[in-house]
């Protein structure tokens, strides 16, 4: 068993095949075209806006974080570089933003295993337990992975690091995820998911060379989209959440970046990602975690008591499509803030291609548990859910062969596996 629980080894790089460029989706209407470009003007306002200094104790920890981090020196370059150190033939020196998240663990693992170089970035903020986060931070550790704790709005970090290693690749993971969270703590995806991402851009087009960039957008920005399955010629200007609003709006920038600069941009549409070492505000974690302590879980319906359904993907499928994104992406065309030809851009989704009713999540984890759940059936409100999700693939499978491979009952017994033994729970798993 390995350390991040049956992850299974990496498979080679792919070979890549003369494929065009990602067609760019047109406005469907100037209507649509104003109402982005609006929501960019409010945005930019936001950024200058929340970059000032923080003016009480209760400001967003990520804000306060930028004045506490301390880095640099000698032997903290010397952790950086051997972090980031190649290992293989051909292989990659990739920065990982967020690698102490649940993705970026798993990503930054199966690089390292591979002979990849990867160095880490992550400020371990506290929306969620940032135990789990320094657990996952240990792991990587013992597999050879610095993670730098910082900021990705701390552009003299970055550059400091692009100084010490000549990154060919970014895989940024780093982001405010949490679809609900938004309408507590607007502010703090607005800092991370846009300004923090304009932040990595800005120090990515004056490096030299400037490496080529994966990031994760995420299937939210479909929004109230009703023509299934999703594709990425869909439509994607109808947000249903401010979430799903800051990651459109860095769909924009990477357009942006790449038109002006050169830069290299590849986006990934995340479909509801599961399994060990996973984030404890996703449903699977905390249904888990409630059936065993007894308590009743909220089941949402969907209108005239239709299901919810989500197209539940595992993180091996996912780190695959991250892995085969990285080993396809083109080299970035720019040079110190110079674009000397046209760049690659792309998005593809990632998902199972399999949507599931969240009541049928429930079952499995009623099994594998051997615990009744009890349930508390609820309209779905409007928080920025959506009742349905299920992602067309077949642009992930023509560039570089995605085929996800682990249905949700085996993905979930892998998931309580881990939790029962992470958390200590002495309840046996189904066979």
């Amino acid at each position: 068993m390995s350390h991040l629980d049956h992850t299974p080894s990496t498979p080679g790089k792919f070979k890549m095949d003369k494929s065009p460029y990602y067609s760019r989706t047109r406005w469907h209407s100037s209507v649509a075209k104003l109402t982005i470009w609006s929501f960019l003007f409010i945005a930019v306002i936001f950024l200058f806006f929340y970059r000032s200094p923080p003016s009480s104790s209760n400001s967003d920890p990520s804000r306060r974080y930028l004045t506490s981090a301390t880095w640099g020196g000698a032997a903290w370059e010397k952790r950086v570089r051997t972090s980031a150190r190649i290992r293989s033939r051909n292989g990659f020196s990739v920065l990982v933003t967020g690698a102490a998240g649940f993705v970026g663990t798993h990503v930054s693992s199966a690089l390292k295993r591979r002979g990849d170089g990867v160095l880490g970035l992550d400020n371990f903020n506290d929306y969620y337990d940032p135990t789990l986060k320094r657990a996952r931070q240990a792991l990587l550790e013992r597999s050879g992975v610095f993670i730098v704790e910082g900021d990705i709005n701390d552009v003299s970090l970055l550059k400091k690091l692009f100084e010490v290693v000549p990154f060919t690749h970014v895989m940024h993971l780093a982001a405010q995820a949490g679809v609900r969270y938004a309408m507590k703590n607007p502010a703090s995806y607005v800092h991370s998911n846009i300004a923090g991402f304009v932040s990595l851009l800005e120090v990515c087009k004056d490096a030299n060379p400037q490496p080529a960039i994966v990031w994760a957008s995420s299937s939210s920005v479909y929004g109230l989209n009703t023509k299934v399955p999703f594709s990425e010629k869909d439509r994607t200007d109808q947000p249903a959440s401010l979430y799903a609003a800051t990651k459109k709006a860095g769909e924009e920038i990477a357009h942006t970046y790449n038109h002006i600069y050169g830069l290299s941009l590849t986006g990934l549409r995340f479909f509801t990602v599961y399994g060990p070492w996973g984030r404890p505000d996703m449903a699977y974690f905390f249904f888990t975690k409630d059936i065993l302590n007894g308590k009743t879980i909220p089941i949402f319906e969907a209108a005239n008591h239709g299901n919810v359904a989500r197209d539940f993907t595992y993180i091996d499928d996912i780190v695959k499509g991250c892995l085969g994104s990285l080993d396809t992406a083109e080299k970035s065309t720019g040079s110190g803030g110079k674009k000397k030809g046209p760049a690659q851009l792309r998005v593809f989704n990632l998902g199972n291609t399999s949507p599931v009713p969240v009541t049928d999540l429930v079952s499995i984890l009623e099994r594998l548990l051997k615990v009744k759940a009890k349930r508390n059936i609820m309209k779905l409100p409007r928080n920025g859910d959506v009742p349905y999700t299920h992602a067309n693939i077949s642009y992930a499978q023509k560039e570089f062969g995605y085929k996800p491979t682990t249905d949700l009952q085996t993905g979930l017994k892998k998931f309580v596996r881990w939790y029962l033994g992470y958390y200590g729970n002495k309840k046996a798993v189904a066979r």
